[in-house]
C-alpha cells in the first residue's frame, strides 16, 4: 500500500456548497482517482449535490433520503469503497483540503508502520493557517471529555512531530482496510461528534496503534456542518453524544470528570451571562417596539403554533449513483 492506487475517500455532505467542490478539487491535486471518491449526500437542499456531479462525474455518489447523520453516512461510503477493493479508507471532511504531498505521506505511513491502524495529519484553522486546529486529540475527561492539542495555537515545530495519540479528528482520518473489517467503522448511534474518539479508542483496544503524522497538514474550517463555530446545534449534539460515550466507555472518573467540568458550571455560566446584560438588547428592543406602536402591538393577532417537522427514520433508503467503468 505504497501509491494512493488502494486509497479510497468518503466525503460525508449536508449542505455544503461551494466548499464540496473546492475538497474534491484538493482530494484530486492530492493525486487520488476521483473515480475512488465515495460522496454520500445527507439530503441536501442547497444544490450541492448537483453541483457535485457536474463538476465531478467520475465521483461515485450516494444519496440519502432523509439525513442519517455523519457517522451512518461514513459507514455507508466505506462499505462501498472496501466492495470495491480499498486498502484504506480516509474520511474526508467537506470543508476540509490538503497540503501538497499530504495523502501520499500518510498512506506511506501506514505502510511503514504495520502495527498502526489509524493515522491523521495535523490540521490548521481553514480561516487562519498559522494557527492549530487539532495535532491529535487527548482524552482527558476534562470539558467534553477530550481535547484537541494545539487548538488555537500558533503552528511550530513541537506540532509536527509524528507518534502515537489518543485520537485524531475525523475530519481527516485514515483507516486501514483490516481494522474496518475488524470494527465495523463508526458506530452509527453518534449522529454528529464523538465518533471519531469512540471509532479510535475501539481500534486501539483491538490492539492498534494510532499516529499523528505531524509533519503533512491539512486545513479545515471547522463545524460547517452545523453552521460554524460553538453554536447551540452544536453544544447540544455534542452534549448528547458525551453522555452516549460516557454510556459506552466512561468508569467513575469519567462520570466524575463529566459532572465537574459540564454539569456543574452551567449555572453559572447562566449567571455570568446575565451579569454581563446578555439579555439587555433583547429587552432594549422589546421597549422600542413598544412605544414606537403600542395600539399596534395589542391589536397584533396571534398566529397558531406552525407544526413541527419530523426528521425521517434513520432507516431511510438511499439511491447510489455509479460513474460509467472507465478501463
Amino acid at each position: 500500500m505504497s501509491a494512493l492506487g488502494g486509497l479510497w475517500a468518503v466525503v460525508v455532505n449536508w449542505n455544503g456548497g461551494e466548499l464540496n467542490l473546492a475538497c474534491l478539487a484538493s482530494l484530486a491535486a492530492q493525486g487520488l482517482d476521483l473515480g475512488h471518491v465515495v460522496f454520500v449526500d445527507n439530503a441536501s437542499r442547497d444544490g450541492s449535490r448537483e453541483a457535485v456531479r457536474a463538476a465531478h462525474p467520475a465521483v461515485v455518489v450516494v444519496e440519502n433520503a432523509a439525513n442519517l447523520g455523519f457517522g451512518e453516512a461514513a459507514n455507508q461510503g466505506a462499505e462501498l469503497a472496501l466492495a470495491r477493493g480499498a486498502d484504506a479508507v480516509i474520511y474526508v471532511n467537506n470543508d476540509l483540503v490538503f497540503e501538497t504531498g499530504c495523502l501520499a505521506r500518510l498512506v506511506d505511513y501506514l505502510a511503514a508502520h504495520p502495527r498502526v491502524g489509524v493515522v491523521g495529519p495535523r490540521v490548521l484553522d481553514g480561516h487562519d493557517p498559522t494557527r492549530v486546529w487539532c495535532a491529535g486529540g487527548r482524552l482527558d475527561h476534562r470539558q467534553n471529555l477530550s481535547k484537541l492539542v494545539g487548538l488555537g495555537e500558533r503552528d511550530g515545530p513541537r506540532f509536527r512531530a509524528n507518534g502515537p495519540v489518543d485520537y485524531v479528528p475525523g475530519c481527516a482520518l485514515v483507516v486501514r482496510r483490516e481494522v474496518l473489517e475488524r470494527t465495523g467503522g463508526y458506530d452509527a448511534e453518534f449522529f454528529a461528534y464523538m465518533e471519531d474518539v469512540d471509532l479510535c479508542l475501539r481500534v486501539r483496544a483491538a490492539g492498534w496503534e494510532v499516529h499523528l503524522v505531524g509533519e503533512v497538514a491539512a486545513l479545515h474550517k471547522s463545524s460547517s456542518s452545523t453552521g460554524g463555530g460553538y453554536n447551540a446545534r452544536r453544544k447540544y449534539m455534542m452534549g448528547v453524544n458525551t453522555v452516549r460515550f460516557l454510556r459506552k466507555h466512561g468508569g467513575a472518573r469519567a462520570w466524575l470528570g463529566f459532572w465537574l467540568y459540564d454539569v456543574l458550571p452551567l449555572p453559572l455560566l447562566w449567571l455570568a451571562g446575565l451579569a454581563n446584560g446578555a439579555r439587555a438588547p433583547w429587552r432594549r428592543r422589546r421597549a422600542a417596539s413598544a412605544r414606537a406602536s403600542p395600539a399596534r402591538a395589542s391589536r397584533r393577532p396571534t398566529r397558531p403554533a406552525e407544526p413541527r417537522r419530523r426528521r425521517a427514520a434513520q432507516g431511510a433508503s438511499a439511491h447510489v449513483a455509479v460513474s460509467p467503468a472507465r478501463p
